[in-house]
């Protein structure tokens, strides 16, 4: 138990300083999260009653695309170097060495646009019980991209151009945390009760944590193999 805690421990610091080692790939997604928010101001109407109304829609479709602009290098640089190999052949469970990955990945792309959201959510117009709301859709929803992005990206990393193949498969799955999510917001924003959708979400996650790293590990040898 102590080896696979280390091991896991190992991984993710690994993971998060070969991060900020390339400081470019890891502002990249963060830039085009802000990039998506700022421009709808400029390109729908600098109103705030219609910013109001759209601004959760808007932060969480941006919040989205970012995390799958991300997903693409999750295990590319360890396919292509050979580690993703060592990888499999661990006496570790794969399943929660690529938990670890996923919570690297989490940590440097989900993380970052959680702290950005408020701020966004300022400029938008949105009240304060919406922001709040945001945060925790937010805290539930973006390691539920990261876990499910990372299942599809397992599945095409051995593929040269697979990022199509992985829009394709990820984004169906993005839909009900989106709609939750979003609806959660709206809903708080109005007033209305939101422990449905946050228990909605919560069970997504919990679930999510259970099985995806299972199907990431599933999908490597796939791939790999």
């Amino acid at each position: 138990m102590n080896g696979l805690f280390t091991a896991c421990s190992a991984l993710l610091k690994r993971d998060l300083m070969l991060a900020f080692r390339h400081r470019g790939e890891l502002a990249n997604p963060l830039l085009f999260f802000l990039m998506i928010v700022t421009l709808f101001p400029l390109g729908v109407s600098p109103e705030a009653e219609l910013l109001r109304r759209i601004a959760p829609g808007v932060i969480w479709i941006g919040a989205l695309l970012a995390a799958l602009f991300s997903l693409e290098s999750l295990f590319r640089g360890d396919f292509e170097d050979g580690a993703l190999e060592q990888m499999l052949l661990s006496p570790h469970p794969l399943s929660a060495l690529v938990l670890a990955k996923v919570l690297a990945h989490w940590l440097v792309s989900g993380l970052p646009m959680l702290l950005l959201a408020p701020l966004l959510g300022l400029l938008l117009a949105m009240p304060t019980t919406g922001i709040q709301t945001m945060e925790i859709t937010l805290a539930l929803g973006t390691p539920l991209l990261s876990l499910i992005g990372a299942i599809g990206v397992a599945l095409t990393v051995g593929l040269k151009r697979g990022g199509i193949l992985l829009t394709l498969l990820i984004l169906p799955l993005y839909i009900p945390v989106l709609i939750f999510a979003t609806n959660a917001v709206t809903a708080a924003a109005a007033g209305l009760p939101v422990e449905g959708q946050f228990y909605f979400l919560a069970a997504l996650l919990a679930l999510a944590l259970t099985l995806a790293p299972v199907a990431i590990a599933a999908s490597l040898r796939i791939s790999v193999s």
